[in-house]
This record gives C-alpha cells, sequence and structure tokens, in this order.
C-alpha cells in the first residue's frame, strides 16, 4: 500500500483525536488510513548495583527477576498496543472508515517511520506521546525528533478535533515557503477552507510582491483568500493573528539547514509547536 495517511497513536490523551483528524484527511485526501503503535524495546529499567555484601548466588538470582520483570514488561506492552489499535479501528470504523489496517512494531517511533517513509504521504500525529511530561508548554521529544527526520508533510493535532475551516500559513517569501504555497494551493484538505497568508516582516515592496504572489496563486485555486504583513517577534505575531482571525489550522515549513534558515524556521517552529493548541501541518 503506497501514498496512506498514517496516524501514529499511543496510549496518550491526543489518541482520540489523531483519529478523528486521520479520519478527516484520509477522506479529504482520498487516501487509504493505516494506524501504527510503536513498543520501544530500548527502554530499560537500569541494571542496579548488586555488589557490596550480596553473595554471587543472590545477585544472580535478583538479574534472573529483573530479566524476567522486562520480559513480562514488553509482553504487557505489546497487548496494551493491541488493545490501543483495536479502539482506534473501532472509533474510526464508527465514522464510516472500514478497516483499516493497523501495525504493531517493535522500536523506536523515529526508525520505524523512516522504514516507511517513502510509503507516507501524510502522518498524524500528537502533539506529546504517552511518556511525554504533560504541562501544557512541554513539547514531546518524540515529535520533535519525527519532524527532523521525516521528509514528509506532518499533522501535528490537540487533544481535540475541531474542522478546519480557516488556515493561517506562515510566509517568508523563501523558495521553501513558495513551495508551501504552492502545496496548500493543490492539496483537497483545504478545499472548503479559507486560507490567511502572513508575512512577519517591514512593509516593503518586495514583501508585497511576495505576499501578492502566495495570495494569487491560492486565489487561482479557488481559495478565498486574505494576506497581511505584520511587524513585530515571529511566533508572538503569528499568535496575535491566529486568536484576531480565529485560525483552526496552521501551515508551517519545518527545519532549514542553512543557519539563517535555522534561526528563522527551525527555532520558531520548535517555539508553535510547542505553544500551538490547533493542529499544525509541518511541510517539507
Amino acid at each position: 500500500m503506497s501514498d496512506y495517511v498514517l496516524a501514529a497513536i499511543d496510549g496518550s490523551h491526543y489518541a482520540e483525536s489523531v483519529c478523528d483528524y486521520a479520519v478527516w484527511a484520509a477522506t479529504a485526501l482520498s487516501a487509504p488510513l493505516r494506524f501504527l503503535h510503536t513498543v520501544d524495546n530500548h527502554t530499560q529499567v537500569a541494571e542496579p548495583d548488586l555488589t557490596g555484601h550480596l553473595g554471587l548466588g543472590t545477585r544472580e538470582h535478583l538479574l534472573e527477576q529483573l530479566s524476567d520483570i522486562e520480559e513480562q514488561r514488553g509482553k504487557l506492552a505489546r497487548q496494551q498496543g493491541r488493545l490501543i489499535l483495536d479502539a482506534a479501528k473501532a472509533r474510526v470504523e464508527a465514522a464510516g472508515f472500514a478497516e483499516p489496517p493497523c501495525m504493531q512494531r517493535n522500536g523506536t517511533l523515529v526508525d520505524t517511520l523512516a522504514e516507511h517513509e517513502k510509503e507516507i504521504r501524510l502522518l498524524v500525529l500528537g502533539k506529546r506521546g504517552e511518556t511525554a511530561h504533560q504541562a501544557s508548554g512541554h513539547l514531546g521529544s518524540n515529535l520533535e525528533r519525527v519532524v527532523r527526520e521525516l521528509h514528509r508533510p506532518i499533522l501535528m493535532v490537540p487533544k481535540a478535533f475541531t474542522l478546519p475551516k480557516r488556515v493561517l500559513m506562515a510566509f517568508d517569501g523563501s523558495k521553501t515557503a513558495r513551495k508551501g504555497v504552492e502545496m496548500l494551493a493543490k492539496s483537497p484538505l483545504f478545499d472548503d477552507a479559507s486560507c490567511h497568508v502572513v508575512i512577519v516582516g517591514a512593509e516593503t515592496a518586495e514583501n508585497h510582491s511576495q505576499l501578492q504572489w502566495a495570495m494569487d496563486t491560492l486565489q487561482a485555486a479557488g481559495h478565498q483568500t486574505e494576506g497581511a504583513i505584520r511587524a513585530g517577534e515571529v511566533e508572538e505575531t503569528l499568535r496575535a493573528y491566529k486568536q484576531e482571525k480565529d485560525i483552526d489550522l496552521l501551515v508551517m515549513g519545518a527545519y532549514g539547514h542553512s543557519r539563517i534558515r535555522h534561526l528563522l524556521v527551525g527555532s520558531t517552529t520548535t517555539a508553535m509547536l510547542r505553544n500551538a493548541h490547533l493542529p499544525v501541518l509541518i511541510l517539507r
């Protein structure tokens, strides 16, 4: 199966929302849907210091017990994963999506996604996983690694589903950003959505020209479009705009590789992901 929407789920509070956004995306894209749950067997309990006054036989016995505990923990993790996948399958089937394939894999999420990268059209996952700290400002380490390593569009979702009707794209006029506008214009995901384009910068002729190109491209594809040039710090300016316009999905470019692109796009992407309370579509 190729070019499918892949929903990566775990036991976190984001799992149901991942299911709902994945169904929305797969339906809009007329693409197959598949679920993935990974069991990371690399997470081991540190071996305690059993030296000191313990005899050799006692130490060996305790190590055997620890090994048995790890084996049992692995079995329980796999069983939990199957239950999570069954629940996700039942949820999307209730929404009218017939029998999506479910995959359970041993290993890290990043490594597993890399193996299937060529087949993924869109990856949907939650802002944080089940092992992440639940503070609202925390960004799951898995998500950040996935964004850096995967070269496919990624939809990071909040805890509750809202049908995207007003979409905001952060635009800087770069070649990568132009490609993002063209992808946004062509994507069936936003056929019924209004598209907002914001350049954070000065009111210059160049910025006006870049903004006009973006709006013309989106309008030519049939989108209702609104644009703005706003001065200020990137994250704060975009956050204020999305509140002002009641934006319900943010589109951003992913991390760059040059120093300038990393400072402009990489740190901004991380900050927006960390503080976002709405879905973020990350384009590569």
